[in-house]
């Protein structure tokens, strides 16, 4: 039998906090970003920023609403 392809069983236990860890990383690095846009006269460069920043708003509203399932999820005993 072979056990190198056998998948890990779904633990879903500790979901939240990790996305809740990433939205806080992710945060930090926008305001970092903000940081770095404010001391660069480049334009293509403040534009790119802002451009990855929005991107980065996106991927928390996603995280968030995932965080709500998990939440819903977890209250549910995870059926």
């Amino acid at each position: 039998m072979d056990f190198h392809n056998k998948p890990k069983p779904d633990d879903r236990s500790n979901n939240v906090e990790r996305l809740q860890t990433m939205i806080g990383n992710t945060i930090e690095n926008m305001n970092e970003a903000e940081e770095t846009m404010n001391f660069t006269e480049n334009k293509e460069e403040r534009e790119r920023i802002a451009t990855k920043n929005e991107r980065r708003q996106e991927s928390i509203k996603a995280m968030r609403a995932e965080i709500e399932d998990e939440t819903e999820a977890r209250q549910n005993g995870y059926k």
